[in-house]
């Protein structure tokens, strides 16, 4: 059975290097922010599985709760940070200048 978590784990760490590819060729900011959020979260998936092949569970399930909540703060914070700073255009931002240049 720990053959196939350690499968499991190996495939999600070959995802995880797609996605990469993505956050660093991303043509927009907001795909790079999903990228790394989704980077997060397979690493929370990976964390789990490391604590189900050592069999040590509820040492892994609240260091993954932990990264988890830090993956989404760290998320939350990043599009505010660039909604703020008007770095990125929204579809609702286009429409809206776009509405008052008329």
């Amino acid at each position: 059975m720990s053959q196939v978590f350690l499968s499991v784990g190996v495939a999600l760490v070959l995802l995880i290097f797609l996605t990469l590819i993505r956050v660093v060729g991303g043509p927009t900011v907001l795909d790079r922010i999903v990228g790394v959020n989704m980077i997060g979260t397979k690493t929370t998936v990976l964390l789990l599985l490391i604590g189900l092949i050592y069999e040590a569970m509820p040492m892994f399930i609240d260091i993954a709760l932990a990264y988890a909540f830090l993956n989404f703060i760290a998320t939350i914070g990043a599009c505010k940070y660039f909604r703020r700073s008007k770095k990125i255009h929204l579809d609702d931002d286009m429409v809206s200048e776009k509405e008052g240049a008329k």
